[in-house]
């Protein structure tokens, strides 16, 4: 192993060490344990000497005097972003994601359900699955609705499903049949474009080839940015209670505030919501959520595609004293293979 960011060999040896040895058993580190377990090659006291420096220099920290030392936020970042060793999905987890993502049905939803309930099982922590941003969606159809004289409804539906229903007025009677007409040309001229590839400019030419009025215009343009802007992504979580098995969250008064949070999906999209602009895997570490309840945690993220450019992310909440590799290669095992059993959705509703 290299020594990266400022550590030398041995000590980001003994860092990648004690992360290892304390995500195993949940208990403080000592330099007998690591002397005892690994082949360092060095002495006890040596060990000792060196796990005070990472100490120093705030990798390490002691929870008690007497007792060993666990990774900091800092450890735990170094060792994801330079120490960690990249695991491979066992066999028989990738055939249980195959099988299980098989077995259900061909809706969108109930797919991104199945995954995240296996997602928790396997990693025994919260997983959950934010469904593709809007602007990435691909446009399926509009249909404008009449619904008195002056009035009518516009429901855009993209590859995910309803992405907006707007209400709109006019100043002169609608016709039914023109509103007909007008979702199905401009259905013809952007089906399965991405919602983020649509223009103003498109729904001016649609609507000036049939000769209709600047507020249906408006009606439609206003719909698709309703569409585009839609708030945070609709987002599928389980395995909450897996979060009972950990260690850390014996005080059940901790695990009540940590639950009560993300109950609201608002909250867990943002704590991904880089990771979602970014369309990238991430980790996500304690103090970096910026959320006091949150301290104790970390979130691994990785993207799933659905079609050809919808992105949406697949995520496991767990704490700080997660295996990151496993997780790491269970979500993108699992995100792999959504993406595939989507690509069987998206063909369908083509």
């Amino acid at each position: 192993m290299r020594g990266e960011g400022g550590l030398d060999k041995r000590k980001a040896y003994i860092l990648a060490t004690v992360v290892y040895e304390y995500v195993a058993t949940a208990e403080p580190v000592g330099s007998n344990t690591l002397t005892q377990k690994y082949n360092l090659g060095v002495s006890s006291a040596t060990v000792r000497n060196e796990m005070a420096e990472l100490e120093a220099s705030g990798y390490l920290v002691q929870p008690h005097t007497s007792a060993g030392r666990v990774p900091s936020d800092a450890g735990y970042r170094t060792y994801v972003d330079q120490l960690m060793q990249p695991e491979t999905l066992a066999p028989e987890d990738r055939r249980r994601i195959r099988d299980d993502l098989r077995e259900a049905s061909r809706e969108l939803d109930d797919v991104i359900e199945s995954a995240t309930r296996l997602l928790g099982k396997l990693s025994n922590n919260l997983a959950f699955v934010t469904k593709p941003q809007p602007d990435t969606q691909a446009f399926r159809h509009i249909q404008l609705i009449w619904l008195s004289p002056r009035t009518g409804v516009a429901v855009v539906v993209t590859s995910v499903g309803v992405a907006a229903q707007t209400l709109f007025e006019v100043a002169a009677d609608l016709d039914a049949d023109a509103l007909t007409r007008l979702s199905n040309a401009l259905n013809a001229r952007l089906g399965n474009r991405l919602l983020r590839d649509i223009s103003e400019r498109d729904v001016q030419a649609t609507v000036t080839e049939l000769g209709l009025s600047e507020e249906l215009r408006g009606a439609v343009v206003a719909a698709l940015s309703s569409a585009r802007s839609a708030t945070a992504p609709s987002i599928t979580a389980a395995g909450a209670q897996n979060l009972l098995d950990q260690p850390e969250f014996h005080d059940l008064r901790k695990l009540r505030s940590i639950l009560r949070i993300v109950e609201e999906q608002k909250t867990l999209y943002d704590l991904v919501a880089d990771a979602i602009v970014n369309e990238t895997p991430s980790v996500k570490i304690g103090a970096e959520f910026g959320i006091e309840e949150f301290a104790d945690l970390s979130v691994v993220t990785v993207p799933y595609h659905f079609g050809p450019s919808a992105i949406g992310m697949l995520s496991i909440l767990g704490p700080r004293r997660m295996p990151y590799a496993r997780l790491f290669a269970l979500a993108s095992g699992t995100a792999d293979t959504l993406s595939e059993r989507l690509s069987d959705v998206a063909q369908i509703q083509d």
